[in-house]
């Protein structure tokens, strides 16, 4: 029965394929804008994800602001002594630990002349962020203790300066903490960027280059914050509060003058917004399935209209009212449910479409596919309830003498 149904709605459909697919119009644009909505906002979170990932979620940096708005004082910044001691303090909890420290300076050698952000770090950085060293080495030890001027460079940065990737051994003058020296290069790595952090970057030449962290850190003994790298499986809110408890008694403050923010709690609280976002704009986009919703149940009073006819010889052959309702009900699922297929289609397409202009990867959870799919059925079933019940309750009198 459900089949001969299908096949009689389908049939219906057929018949009138230009009337039918301007009904099926209002559910393909309001599915095809839901499906690319919501895409576009996976997307987007799944960028954010992605950068944060590269970033490190097991990062955090500390600093202290006194809450009641005083001034800060000279112990609230931490001496370079200090990190020894936190490290000490934490060795089961802290893989790395620094105070981020960068500077900028041009790079001068012959007559190029390029901007560069030097970022000082220690020997073990790498354990915690992936180098893609493809020349020399990376920042060691003995370039930490004995602060040498040496330095690795990003290999666009290495060619644009050198005028080619291989520079180790070259070196370059700069200036940095007023200071103006030789650096000899000891490394070249490639800067894997993701989407996000090229579009964020954008058309800015300044390149990038490690140094060792005591020498943009020294002759400054005050530093304003700590970034450390927690040691996988570590509980970021209870570290936050041993490290702010710790602080709080060597520094003389309250607890709550401590500053301890987790990028994994930062992530999660632009994804719950971006997520927020994506459903409130999701939600207007589906009004339209509401406009597609009404086209639907004109067109099946119109429907019902012109079958009357035809409603009342299956009445009169046998059928019952449910027969009936079952019937034009089918036929409204079908319609709108081909309409929500087609707009899948238009959205996922658009979606896929712009990612592969762009470069970026895109996100089309097939989850919500299911639910588009699902929700244009429904929409075409409560909307054909009105006219499948006219049509299931015509009486077969009055239908057969209709003309």
């Amino acid at each position: 029965m459900l089949f001969e149904n299908m096949s009689m709605a389908v049939h219906a459909i057929k018949a009138n394929k230009m009337r039918s697919l301007l009904t099926m119009l209002g559910i393909i644009i309001g599915i095809g804008a839901v499906i690319a909505i919501v895409s576009i906002g996976d997307t987007m979170r799944y960028m954010v994800s992605d950068l944060y990932k590269n970033v490190g979620t097991n990062m955090a940096y500390i600093y202290v602001w006194p809450k009641d708005g005083d001034d800060m004082r000279d112990g609230d910044y931490f001496k370079l002594d200090e990190f020894d001691r936190i490290e000490e303090a934490f060795k089961d909890d802290i893989i790395y630990l620094d105070s981020e420290p960068t500077v900028s300076g041009e790079a001068v050698h012959g007559r190029n002349k390029i901007k560069y952000n030097f970022e000082g770090i220690k020997e073990s950085y790498s354990t915690v962020k992936k180098i893609n060293m493809i020349y020399g080495r990376n920042i060691n030890e003995s370039d930490i203790k004995a602060r040498k001027n040496n330095v690795v460079l990003e290999a666009s940065g290495a060619k644009d300066l050198f005028g080619t990737e291989n520079a180790v051994g070259k070196t370059f003058r700069t200036t940095i903490n007023g200071e103006t020296s030789y650096y000899n290069v000891v490394g070249v790595y490639r800067l894997d960027l993701t989407t996000i952090e090229k579009m964020l970057k954008g058309a800015s030449t300044t390149k990038e280059g490690y140094l060792p962290y005591s020498l943009i850190v020294w002759p400054n003994d005050n530093l304003y914050s700590l970034r450390l790298y927690a040691k996988e499986g570590v509980d970021m809110d209870a570290l936050s509060d041993k490290i702010t408890s710790y602080l709080a008694r060597t520094k003389n403050r309250d607890k709550e003058d401590i500053y301890f923010n987790s990028i994994a709690s930062e992530m999660k609280s632009v994804d719950t917004i971006m997520g927020g976002l994506s459903a409130a704009v999701g939600g207007i986009a589906a009004i339209s399935l509401l406009v597609g919703g009404i086209g639907i149940m004109n067109i099946m009073l119109v429907s019902v209209t012109e079958r009357t006819r035809e409603i009342g010889i299956r009445k009169a052959l046998g059928a019952k009212t449910q027969d009936v309702l079952i019937q034009f009900l089918t036929e409204s699922a079908i319609l709108s449910a081909f309409g929500g297929i087609l707009g899948i289609a238009v959205g996922a397409g658009l979606v896929y479409l712009g990612g592969a202009l762009l470069g970026m990867h895109v996100v089309v959870k097939p989850s919500v596919i299911l639910v588009a799919v699902s929700f244009s059925a429904l929409v075409g079933v409560f909307f054909g309830i009105y006219p499948a019940s006219k049509a299931a309750n015509a009486d077969p009198i009055d239908a057969l003498r209709y003309e």
